[in-house]
């Protein structure tokens, strides 16, 4: 039997890998907050205390992102001092962390690969990359994880966001000079319990930083069309859609105007392939409105 942790599970990406169908023979651990406070290093080596894991995925973090911007210490104990202690008290225990593309600053015209600078535009961005870097200097069988624009039918994300306000609004106005990757958790979640199984199954499996968003990409307008036109078959909302510049929609924090990611590295040494963002995207929809 091989025990798996899985801190976050309450969020979006965790909630999707506690419903992975894990082979047998394995077990996951999926704490609360309560029971594992990331920010707490007492709270850890409680935890941690006569238990033995053979990976570790840590998907919790804060992801507030405008809010970030007034609570940098929340966000950098979460995001940055949790992944530090929990790499300590893992003692080379296999280590996938998610990280996000808010580490990149999105001045690039194409996706970015791992290799590329960081240079994070806000708390968030920073917090996240921080926790990186613990990772990386704490934990020597790591990946990391860098994936953007989650989304599912849980907790709150722009697709939900979506359908609630073209369900109250006629017209809605979105931003189309950012570009990125929608990513469904639950595609996350299945690359992710690919990694941890051949870090489980094979000491020699490739290590460091990694991307997976789904393929291709589009705007956040561009999204919200989608979004509508998939509702359709459902009898969901069909507000119009306008869109606006980022500049027309300002926010605490700033935004990477490019957030695209190459994934051919986690292809190459992984084997993991994303479907297309629309049909992930189809997929949040119908379970959302079915």
């Amino acid at each position: 039997m091989a025990d798996i942790l899985i801190t976050g599970g309450q969020g979006q990406v965790g909630i999707e890998l506690a419903a992975v169908a894990w082979p047998e023979g394995i077990r996951i651990h999926t704490p609360t907050r309560a029971e594992l406070d990331l920010a707490s290093a007492d709270s850890i080596n409680a935890y941690f205390a006569g238990k033995s894991f053979a990976a570790i995925v840590n998907s919790a973090a804060y992801t507030a992102v405008d809010k970030a911007e007034s609570d940098m210490g929340a966000a950098f104990a979460a995001n940055a001092l949790g992944p530090a202690l929990l790499a300590e008290a893992a003692k080379g225990v296999p280590i996938v962390q998610i990280s996000t593309d808010y580490v990149f600053d999105g001045a690039k015209d194409s996706a970015y690969v791992e290799t590329d600078t960081v240079s994070p535009l806000g708390v968030y961005g920073a917090s996240k990359e921080a926790g990186e870097r613990a990772i990386r200097l704490a934990a020597p069988r790591h990946v990391i994880l860098r994936t953007a624009w989650v989304v599912s039918p849980h907790r709150g994300n722009f697709v939900k966001t979506m359908l609630r306000l073209g369900a109250e609004r006629p017209a809605l106005r979105v931003v189309d000079d950012q570009h990125g990757c929608p990513t469904a958790a639950a595609d996350i979640a299945q690359a992710v319990a690919a990694i941890t199984l051949r870090l489980i199954d094979d000491p020699a499996a490739p290590v460091g930083t990694y991307h997976f968003v789904n393929g291709g990409d589009t705007t956040w307008c561009g999204l919200a069309r989608h979004v509508f036109q998939a509702a359709a078959k459902f009898g969901g909302p069909q507000p119009a859609v306008e869109a606006i510049a980022t500049a027309d929609y300002p926010t605490p924090a700033k935004r990477p105007a490019n957030s695209r990611l190459s994934t051919g590295k986690l292809a190459a040494d992984f084997g993991i392939r994303a479907r297309p963002w629309q049909d992930a995207m189809d997929e949040v929809v119908g379970k959302l409105l079915a």
